[in-house]
């Protein structure tokens, strides 16, 4: 038997012609695509004295810990290879504290108390104050029906508020959970295992396929290293790993065993970066909260002008007891404010979560909802979101080079792959064929020889039971193919397959070679007749099959796609070519340097806009685009997988989280999608905006009740000294509002552009229906007062009596009469909201109409038999039943006119306003950009006002309780600056300690 011997290329027929052909292969280079090469480079210092200021480690032009040479590494972290001993390793932990990540534990009490910080709550409160405080008095007891009733809407809003803002995923947490538990760490020269918490910049650790590495470090021996960072920055490839290169906290070890140098820990690594960006304390508040708070200002200055009036008119004017013209105020300030809006609005939205959770999209925070259906930008990341995340051969771009076809080349690149315990190449490979079993079919497999790092090419030694010859197949990197091909070459074979490779690589594709050869004889160790060069298969993450349908549909809402990806620019633009989304692709690098001079853009924020995609971002990059574009004005979105894109999806508007993608990036997002893919987003943004209708629809018919009810009441008690009960508010509210909630289930067609709050128009039309609905209260109770139209006409009485004077306003039966009016007429008010053309045209849903009628037969029996004392009202007869509801039917009918007007005149000013001040922005946002000022979006001082209503709600309860040490504990965090210097933050506690406390010294320490 033959000595074996090592497979290269076997030997051609001419002997004397294969020395230069040797030298040739070894010039020749191919462009293949991969990593660029980092150059080590030294730190800018003197290495002599290593008491550094914390000031000098921050700045990476004198030094950088994931690029300066190792040696440099031991001599400014001050340890050796040997590892610390546990006095010093003590000493470092004290200083730099534990390696993992610290969150903020809220207190549940102060978090309870924030859902009562708002204007709508102020006016809730106020009026239950004046209910129970300034009611004394005159002999009669506090209101305390009124406090009640206003004290228990109070409650069951903060409670739901409450309750979803406790079950929002806890992203820190699930990025805590992430990180190794333990580590092999090699203190007073021997390894143990420690728990990875107590590793401290400077410690000597060792990993092995399978483990997570559990902090950054610098690698000191490294054995056929394979890291899978993907979570992390993007990468779709396991990435090989060499001495001296860096491991970051938090990627698994695919393959190999490695050592090495820990450089950072805790929330300095590059997990803890990611970590930090996503816990860090915003102030800013949720876009629906905003709205709220506007909507809330806007009840809170109609009731304040008609309460001032009230009190000079009545007071000053009337001369009215204290009492009886706080009663009158009581009743602006309970049926002035929509007090169960944002009960309403949340129902709305959790109906409206489950109906999405239909579509598999799982809604963490609800209030995202109403945010989804604004969305005008969608920013994707790549991996494992537009594209599989699963290596596929390009059957299409198979090159050939000799005999065989393009499926026998992928077949016999199959025979040279592995069957089980594939790594992710092999795998692509196999599973391109239609039969994997193909694999191994009609052949024996008599030697096999996996990947390896230094030959880079597997092979396989087989038989063929067909013909029963000897053959062999390699595959592996372009280099290392050619190296052992030597049959049938030539420097036309060799150009074009530079051609081929090179432009496999501009296109972001992976090159493999795949050479054969056949064996004489049985030996399967012999040399075989010389390797030749068959063929060359393109490797890509593929897109997913429904994405590009995705996008062209995300587009056609109004809605446009941005790629935001970790992966390298040629990938991007290859995947944008492939899915429609254009290849205006730009590198990372661009968000810090801006646009090239003389270029097209002439600043940052117009590349922004301009840009389909960037590629080899990190997560400070995508929080900075998304944060750069929502300064512009846009709500963005922001889809993801890892836990890299967990701080960008925390701080879009909408964080989505695709199918299997980590704890991380779920607890980030306000979505989370359990089907494959981006096509449940399409039905998320549909359905988004249908919820919207529903909230917009709801809002006007909310403020037009407070029209309403203020300017009613209000011209009431200065006409005939009207006093209305504030009970009976109290219930048309309650009657109100839990009929309106089965708006939840309303019928309502999506608009097919991003929706926005224009409350300019809501506002208009509030007051429109409002001052039309006090129109038909103040003409019935004038008839009833000033004449005896309705005795004369239905022979019907009020008390007895055929008719009353003004002095007889205040009868029990004319507060029921007004009661009945009020509350049939502003609840049949939703008809007409809800609708875009005439009522009777869209069809609402049956609960909507059900509770509707149910909610009328309540009133109708209320005010048939409600003889309630303690409140002034005493039921009605059957006939003013009747009479009321004909005549709200006739004032109900012609509303629909009353819409139509609006919307050709004072609707259609609004917008043509908008109109021209949206061209006015564009003008002078050009100007700007010819002048090379950046796009900027400011805030008008009214909006900046409504803003602050909301933003920080609970910080003066938080300093409250500083004061007095109820709750709270220390926050971990870094500042904005620190956080856009990537790289230099790993150096920051590393600095501190050194400057503070050095382990040897070198003069004096500089603080």
């Amino acid at each position: 038997m033959s000595e074996p011997v090592e497979k290269e290329a076997g030997p051609t027929s001419n002997p004397e012609q294969a020395t230069p052909q040797v030298e040739e292969k070894k010039k020749r280079e191919y462009k293949e695509f991969g990593h660029d090469e980092q150059q080590a480079t030294h730190a800018n210092v003197d290495m002599s004295q290593i008491e550094l200021k914390a000031e000098d480690l921050y700045d990476k032009e004198k030094v950088d810990l994931e690029t300066i040479v190792i040696d440099d590494v031991f001599k400014l972290l001050q340890c050796t290879d040997q590892g610390l001993d546990t006095e010093e390793a003590t000493r470092r932990l004290e200083l730099f504290g534990p390696n993992k990540l610290e969150s903020e534990e809220q207190n549940p009490f102060l978090q309870f108390l924030s859902f009562m910080w708002n204007p709508l709550s102020w006016v809730m409160e106020a009026a239950a104050l004046v209910a129970i405080a300034l009611s004394n008095g005159e002999h009669r007891p506090p209101d305390w029906q009124d406090f009640v009733g206003i004290v228990l809407l109070l409650f069951i809003n903060s409670a739901i508020g409450f309750y979803e803002e406790r079950n929002a995923g806890n992203a820190v947490k699930a990025l805590m959970d992430s990180l190794a538990p333990k580590a092999k760490v090699r203190r007073n020269g021997t390894w143990s295992e420690i728990d990875s918490a107590e590793l401290v910049p400077g410690d000597m650790i060792a990993f092995k396929i399978g483990d997570v590495v559990p902090a950054d470090c610098r690698l000191t021996e490294a054995i056929n290293v394979s890291i899978d960072q993907a979570a992390l920055t993007g990468e779709s490839l396991p990435v090989s790993k060499k001495e001296a290169d860096q491991c970051f906290s938090g990627s698994t070890c695919k393959q190999g065993e490695a050592e090495g140098i820990v450089i950072s820990t805790g929330a300095n690594t590059f997990f803890g970066r990611a970590a930090t960006l996503v816990g860090q304390d915003d102030d800013t508040t949720g876009h629906l909260q905003k709205i709220l708070a506007q909507i809330g200002s806007f009840c809170l200055v109609a009731i304040g002008i008609f309460v001032i009036a009230e009190i000079l008119v009545l007071y000053a004017g009337f001369r009215y007891s204290y009492r009886r013209g706080l009663d009158n105020i009581l009743v602006l300030l309970i049926g002035g404010i929509p007090i169960a809006m944002p009960t309403v609005l949340s129902v709305t939205l959790a109906v409206g979560a489950q109906q999405l959770a239909k579509h598999k999209a799982i809604v963490t925070r609800i209030t995202a909802i109403e945010e989804l259906a604004g969305v005008t930008i969608l920013c994707s990341d790549k991996t494992g979101t537009l594209t599989t995340n699963k290596l596929t051969i390009d059957k299409n771009l198979v090159k050939t080079y000799g005999p065989f076809s393009s499926d026998d080349v992928i077949l016999l690149s199959a025979y040279a792959s592995r069957t089980e315990n594939q790594d992710a190449i092999d795998s692509c490979v196999v599973g391109s064929l239609a039969d994997p079993s193909k694999a191994r079919a009609g052949i024996k497999l008599l030697d096999f020889k996996p990947f390896n790092p230094v030959d880079k090419r597997t092979e396989i030694t087989y038989r063929e039971e067909s013909t029963g010859k000897l053959k062999r197949v390699t595959k592996g990197m372009t280099g290392a193919i050619m190296e052992l091909v030597s049959r049938n070459k030539s420097e036309d074979q060799e150009d074009r397959l530079s051609a081929d490779v090179e432009e496999f690589a501009t296109r972001g594709l992976r090159s493999l070679a795949v050479a054969y050869e056949e064996v004489d004889g049985d030996d399967h160790e012999a040399e075989g007749n010389g390797f030749e060069l068959i063929g060359l298969l393109a490797i890509f993450d593929p897109p997913r099959e429904d994405t590009k349908q995705t996008i062209d549909d995300a587009i056609l809402l109004g809605v446009k796609v941005k790629m935001v990806t970790g992966d390298q620019l040629a990938i991007a633009k290859e995947t944008g070519r492939r899915l429609g989304l254009g290849d205006h692709m730009y590198p990372a690098q661009v968000l810090k340097d801006g646009p090239p001079p003389g270029g097209k853009f002439r600043t940052l924020d117009e590349m922004i806009m301009d840009a389909d995609g960037f590629a080899g971002v990190y997560p400070e990059h995508k929080y900075e685009i998304v944060k750069r574009l929502q300064a512009l004005g846009h709500l963005c979105a922001m889809t993801g997988d890892g836990a890299n894109d967990a701080p960008a999806l925390s701080r879009a508007n909408v964080g989505i989280a695709v199918e299997g993608a980590t704890d991380a990036a779920r607890g980030a997002a306000d979505i989370v999608l359990t089907e494959p893919g981006l096509s449940t987003i399409v039905h998320a943004i549909r359905g988004s905006r249908v919820i919207f209708q529903r909230m917009r629809n709801y809002s006007i018919y909310a403020c037009a009740v407070t029209i309403r009810i203020v300017v009613c009441f209000a011209i009431l008690a200065f006409a005939y000294k009207f006093d209305f009960p504030p009970f009976m508010v109290l219930i048309i509210a309650l009657l109100n509002d839990g009929t309106i909630m089965t708006l939840s289930v309303d019928r309502v067609l999506p608009s097919m552009t991003p929706d926005s709050w224009d409350l300019a128009e809501i506002f208009a039309y509030a007051v429109a229906y409002g001052i039309y609905l006090t129109a038909s209260t103040v003409a019935l109770i004038s008839i009833i007062i000033e004449t005896d139209f309705f005795n004369k006409a239905f022979g019907v009485t009020i008390s007895g009596a055929k008719s009353i004077t003004r002095a007889q306003a205040n009868d029990p039966e004319l507060h029921m009469i007004i009661y009945l009016q009020v509350a049939i007429i502003s609840q049949a008010l939703i008809f007409v909201t809800r609708s875009h053309g005439f009522f009777f045209m869209e069809r609402p849903s049956t609960a909507l109409l059900g509770a509707f009628v149910i909610a009328q037969v309540i009133s109708s029996i209320i005010a048939a038999y409600a003889n309630w004392g303690f409140t002034a009202i005493h039921g009605i007869s059957g006939g003013w039943i009747g009479i009321v509801w004909v005549w709200n039917i006739i004032w109900f009918l012609p509303l629909d006119l009353v819409k139509f007007a609006m919307k050709a005149t004072v609707i259609k000013a609004l917008r043509e306003r908008q109109q021209r001040k949206a061209a006015e922005e564009l003008k002078r946002a050009a100007h700007a950009q010819d002048e090379g000022t950046p796009l900027s979006r400011t805030q008008s001082r009214a909006a900046s006002i409504h803003e602050s209503l909301y933003s920080n709600r609970v910080g003066f309860i938080r300093r409250a309780a500083r004061r007095v040490g109820f709750g709270g504990g220390k926050v971990v965090k870094m500042s904005n600056t620190e956080l856009q210097r990537f790289g230099s933050i790993q150096a920051h506690q590393v600095g501190q300690t050194l400057a503070r406390s050095a382990s040897r010294t070198a003069g004096p320490v500089a603080v």
